[in-house]
């Protein structure tokens, strides 16, 4: 068992879920911070503990040591102080999945900064919103020529922007190599400023479906929130490797590849890579060797088409996913092929684990599970009154005993509208859409926006989904609303096809029948797209907001 875990936790095992759920607490020291308490802490007690387990594009492998982590972490901090960064200000992070992400969040922590993740497939457009947004000071980025591009063209846009550094050894005219800078920088950290557990210290920016991404603002105890995610839901272990699969841009980078999987004592399994290929993952996996194992749906559906009678899984000995909701049809090829049963949770960019199969119970297929403790969880309908077992209702939260949970955001950064709007009389509304069954396990409809409205229906995309992986011409697949001038809306599938399947009005007919059979009829996707393949970010999630996009800007024309 982990030593630093015992400190934040009066206990750590558990019986049942029940156990679990009502007895889990976590202890906040006032002035915690992740960087001190955890990575020098660790380096401290243990210095060769492994901390990361880094695997290149192309297959090199690298390790670090947790006084690796100190050491590198101090230099980055002295990095940013050269450059003027202090607590408080805010500095925006795009390097992907190079070891010096984890180095510069930790150093960030340090300094009492502010870090803001961000994805490489930031546009112009998205640079200039973020910086100017949140008053971004400096950037760290990959020297991806497209990256480069991109900030230089909108650096004179950037209000608030006084620094821009490069890693990848890449240095310009005004922009130094951060690399360079590290390799001279000193060893010796001297700690200038405390912070308070309840400072800021991370910022996600959140996309919703309509309108600019709002900027979901954590304290520095969002990491003793995420043991929850790591020891119990992923089942980190000490002294093993955990991999979660995802870009450092986005909020599952928090979930799986840092916070509560090194205070659980776990390495930390990487592969940077630029795009998902599934053979590659495939032989990534079994580089790298974790004994535990997270990644979205996507990745899960593309493996079960693979050939994976020459990969080895048994050095994994527990498995999940999140991100968006899996199919049962993929839960039941995944465990057929590999034996791994995948232990589904939810949440977002705004908090921890909210729902998840912790272990306890038996896994019902399709269900995301059940709530996670220190938060209490309610389905509310439209008139805030509780919905009843079967009924759809919005997820909502509040904190136990009117304490605010360890891990969910304390609000939007700037935006006081957007706050008030999901933040009501101490609740906060998700705006994901879910039911409950007689059991207590919760069951995923869609967002509130991703509901299809059509002839009076509330169609919830999932489960026409689910029907239609069943078909086996189906690799993945989105469901969607579609404008219709008669019905308001109509259920649209865009579908990817597996390998020896065509598109033809025949098989169209076909998926159409197939879902009429195996959900309510009137269910079925009046429309049929097919494509090469679904849009997606970078961590794997479809972006069912930019089909949609497309086709009110189609009915518009």
């Amino acid at each position: 068992m982990s030593e630093l875990l015992k400190r934040y936790l009066p206990r750590v095992d558990f019986d049942s879920y029940n156990d679990f759920f009502q007895n889990y607490a976590v202890n906040v020291p006032e002035g915690f911070n992740f960087g001190y308490d955890v990575v020098d802490e660790w380096a401290r007690l243990e210095p060769e503990k492994e901390a990361l387990v880094w695997c290149s594009d192309d297959f090199k492998l690298e390790r670090y040591t947790f006084a690796d982590a100190k050491r590198l972490s101090d230099q980055a901090a002295n990095v940013f102080k050269k450059f003027g960064i202090k607590k408080g200000d805010v500095v925006m992070l795009i390097l992907k999945q190079r070891p010096m992400v984890w180095w510069c969040i930790t150093a960030l922590c340090k300094l009492g900064a502010v870090c803001i993740p961000g994805t490489f497939q930031l546009k112009p457009k998205d640079i200039v919103y973020r910086c100017n947004a949140a008053g971004i000071k400096m950037i760290v980025s990959v020297a991806d020529d497209s990256i480069v591009n991109s900030i230089a063209s909108v650096r004179k846009d950037c209000e608030t922007l006084e620094t821009i550094a490069y890693t990848d050894g890449f240095s310009s005219e005004g922009c130094p190599s951060f690399d360079t800078e590290l390799a001279a920088a000193s060893e010796v950290l001297v700690r200038e400023e405390t912070n308070k557990a309840t400072d800021p210290m991370l910022i996600y920016f959140s996309s919703g479906t309509s309108g600019m991404p709002k900027m979901a603002l954590h304290d520095f105890t969002l990491p003793l929130g995420h043991i929850v995610t790591a020891k119990y839901w992923q089942h980190a272990q000490n002294n093993k490797i955990h991999m979660t699969q995802t870009d450092s841009g986005w909020a599952k980078f928090a979930w799986g590849k840092i916070y509560g999987q090194w205070i659980c004592g776990s390495a930390i399994g990487a592969y940077d890579t630029d795009k998902f290929v599934p053979d590659m993952m495939l032989k990534a996996i079994q580089l790298i060797k974790p004994a535990t194992f997270c990644a979205p749906a996507t990745i899960y559906r593309y493996l079960i088409k693979e050939d994976l009678s020459n990969a080895r899984f048994d050095f994994i000995q527990h498995a999940c996913m999140a991100g968006e909701p899996l199919n049962p049809e993929v839960f039941y090829q995944i465990e057929a092929k590999t034996g791994l049963r995948l232990h589904e949770g939810f949440g977002q960019s705004e908090g921890s684990v909210l729902l998840a199969n912790f272990g306890w119970d038996e896994i019902k297929p399709g269900s995301t599970g059940k709530p996670a403790p220190l938060y209490n969880l309610k389905l509310l309908d439209e008139n805030g009154q509780e919905s009843a077992d079967g009924e759809n209702g919005s997820i909502c939260i509040t904190g136990t005993d009117k304490r605010h949970p360890t891990g969910l955001f304390k609000y939007y950064y700037r935006d006081e509208a957007a706050t008030k709007a999901c933040w009501q009389n101490g609740i906060y509304n998700t705006n994901d859409v879910a039911w409950r069954d007689a059991d207590g396990y919760y069951w995923f409809v869609g967002r509130n926006d991703d509901v299809i409205k059509c002839s009076g229906y509330r169609i919830g995309p999932f489960e026409v989904e689910s029907a239609l992986l069943e078909h086996p011409s189906v690799l993945e697949c989105a469901v969607t609303a579609a404008p219709d001038p008669m019905r308001g809306q109509v259920v649209k599938a865009t579908i990817v096809l597996a390998k020896g399947f065509s598109s033809s009005p025949e098989l169209t007919k076909e998926l159409q029948n197939h879902v009429k059979k195996v959900t309510a009829p009137y269910k079925y996707p009046r429309i049929v797209e097919y494509v090469e393949e679904l849009p997606k970010t970078i961590s794997g999630k479809i972006r069912r907001m930019e089909i949609r996009q497309k086709d009110i800007e189609n009915s518009e024309k």
